[in-house]
């Protein structure tokens, strides 16, 4: 099945959902990775700094847990799950995806943030991630006025070439560091858990996550859904689906991940749909190459927190 999947022209019959036509080339794209200093690398996976020349920028934003996000170039929208169309406020948090969001930007535009972890979310903001999933919502409003007079200074510095976008992003880093606060011991313990649950197998079964969460199945579907977005099953299939995309974007595969995808859906159409609902992509796309947005935010480091 995944030898095939190199070879597919996706459309015909419309089971491998919508083609991503009309994205931003790759090439007219460049980003900055910064890793995350030490104090804050439980919470956040990477610090980045985006830009894009262009006067229409096109893009998708993968399935995620939640960015702190600043944009100092350009003007659009994210084309939300729920159906919502949110603009991108200069000083913004992401709330957790529970599916692929197309963005649309008037360009140029920039962007620096961080991409937070799920226990980032949790003691970063405190909000309930399933109450709260799907929207982009302007920062001052859901963190108050400490990151809302920083993330406005910071954009203000960086158009007058005063900092960075890399001194930028530390900022955002350092702001993040200062702002956590303490997670409910055993709820820690059990996003823990969830994690090592979610990077034991692509089809991790349910059963297993209750007997080694030391909750109740009904709590823990209440915690799934408080800490990241969706409950066990639903979560599950979202990250399949991440880690799946992770390796097609692999140059070559090993026999036992090519088995191991294999193993994991249906059919190959199944896959298709799968991927192309939370990344964005098909994997016949992704074996093409994709933007490096897309790509960092599938790679393996940052999916770390489920062992990959």
């Amino acid at each position: 099945m995944v030898d095939s999947l190199k070879q597919m022209d996706p459309g015909g019959d419309g089971s491998e959902e919508q083609p991503d036509l009309g994205l931003t080339e790759s090439s007219l794209i460049v980003i900055d990775y910064i890793a995350p200093p030490a104090a804050i690398s439980d919470y956040v996976t990477t610090l980045y700094h985006f830009r894009c020349e262009e006067p229409e920028i096109r893009d998708v934003q993968p399935a995620s847990v939640g960015h702190l996000t600043i944009f100092p170039r350009g003007k659009g929208e994210m084309h939300l799950p729920s159906g919502a169309r949110d603009p991108n406020p200069k000083v913004a948090l992401l709330t957790p995806l529970s599916a692929a969001s197309p963005i649309t930007v008037a360009g140029p535009f920039h962007a620096i943030g961080a991409a937070l972890s799920p226990m980032g979310w949790a003691a970063l903001t405190g909000l309930h991630a399933g109450e709260h999933k799907d929207r982009l919502h302007d920062g001052r409003a859901m963190l108050g006025d400490s990151f809302g007079d920083l993330g406005e200074g910071l954009v203000a510095r960086y158009l007058a070439g005063e900092m960075t976008g890399r001194e930028c992003a530390l900022a955002i880093g350092e702001f993040i560091g200062r702002a956590v606060r303490p997670v409910n011991p055993r709820h820690a313990e059990f996003i823990k858990v969830v994690n090592a649950w979610l990077g034991s197998s692509l089809n991790p079964q349910i059963d297993e996550l209750v007997g080694k969460a030391s909750y109740s199945e009904r709590q823990v579907q209440r915690l799934c859904e408080r800490y990241f977005g969706l409950p066990p099953q639903a979560l599950a299939r979202k990250y399949r689906a991440l880690r799946a995309a992770a390796l097609l974007s692999f140059p070559s595969l090993t026999q036992e991940f090519e088995a191991e995808l294999g193993e994991a859906f249906f059919d190959q159409s199944h896959m298709i749909r799968e991927i192309n609902r939370f990344v964005g992509r098909t994997p016949a796309r992704l074996r093409q190459g994709t933007s490096p947005y897309l790509a960092e935010m599938i790679a393996p480091k940052n999916l770390r927190e489920l062992d990959t």
